[in-house]
């Protein structure tokens, strides 16, 4: 892609079209409930983190597949809209990848996934950009892709940012490739084998670090993260202190956030701050808001906040 602008930011993953209806409850086995409302949404953990990051102020790429229906274009457009360069997502002959969720008002939540076009995804399809910076990985495109598309980046001298989610076994020469595995307390427990209820924050971060990457960070909601990186001994951060409208989605920005800022030269611990604060702000903002949550958003919060 001779002449094209430089991308700081690939991330390669899944493109889900969602549709989300909010109902009073999760209905029972056999029921039909009336719903409140629909929404449709661009989704997919790969395409919620390429426009996170975009919106951060980091130049971003997308890599994935989508189909040639009207879903696969309405996320293109999704991905356009929001700044990311997307000629790395094909669009293929089959279906689009899908969610269908179900949202009651006390936070209970419910979803059926189908890959579609996903599924498909060949780490051969995606030339890496020249001069990229890092590339962020999830688990919900396959094995080999991600083993490919890290070796090839770490070679290049790319970061390679992991977001272990969905849980699965992680190969370790995908592992020893990343310079950061990312996973939420349930996830960290999976991959340490052990309860969540039980885990020790520090301890996991540390042990997720041990198995071959250069840091790890073990994410907790509000109440902050654990971090293990090269620099130190595992600390924990505190979250900010808001009030949530919705948590959906604040992985997401978490690691888009965490990787543009990462991008731009930031330490672990300060890349995982501004990550914070990217969350945090995007769980206060209505819905209908969040598109304005981008990086001058995100340091006037920081501004705000009292100091540590």
């Amino acid at each position: 892609m001779a002449g094209s602008p430089r991308i700081e930011v690939l991330v390669a993953g899944a493109l889900h079209h969602d549709v989300v209806v909010d109902a009073p409850r999760l209905p029972a086995l056999d029921e039909t409930l009336i719903g409140a409302g629909v929404d449709y949404r661009l989704g997919g953990k790969g395409a919620n983190q390429a426009v996170a990051a975009a919106r951060m102020g980091a130049a971003t790429a997308m890599a994935g597949r989508v189909g040639a229906d009207a879903a696969g274009a309405a996320m293109l457009a999704a991905l356009d809209a929001a700044g990311v360069d997307r000629r790395r997502v094909i669009r293929g002959p089959g279906a689009s990848g899908m969610s269908v969720a179900i949202a009651a008002p006390g936070g209970d939540y419910a979803a059926v996934v189908v890959s579609g076009e996903n599924a498909r995804f060949d780490a051969r399809d995606t030339a890496l950009p020249e001069g990229l910076r890092l590339l962020l990985l999830q688990n919900e495109t396959s094995e080999a892709a991600s083993l490919a598309l890290a070796r090839a980046a770490a070679c290049a001298g790319a970061e390679v940012l992991l977001n272990a989610a969905p849980w699965r076994p992680l190969p370790p020469a995908l592992v020893r490739d990343c310079a950061l595995i990312a996973a939420n307390r349930v996830e960290a427990a999976q991959m340490l084998g052990t309860d969540p209820d039980a885990l020790d924050p520090l301890a996991a971060a540390a042990a997720l670090r041990a198995l071959g990457a250069g840091a790890a960070v073990v994410t907790l909601g509000a109440a902050g993260l654990a971090l293990a990186a090269e620099d130190g001994q595992p600390t924990l951060k505190p979250g900010f202190r808001v009030a949530p409208v919705s948590s959906h989605g604040a992985g997401d920005m978490f690691m888009g956030a965490l990787a543009a800022a990462r991008a731009r030269g930031a330490a672990w611990a300060d890349a995982a701050r501004f990550g914070q604060a990217a969350a945090a702000l995007f769980v206060s903002t209505p819905v209908a808001q969040r598109a304005g949550v981008d990086a001058a958003a995100v340091a006037r919060f920081l501004a705000a906040q009292p100091s540590p």
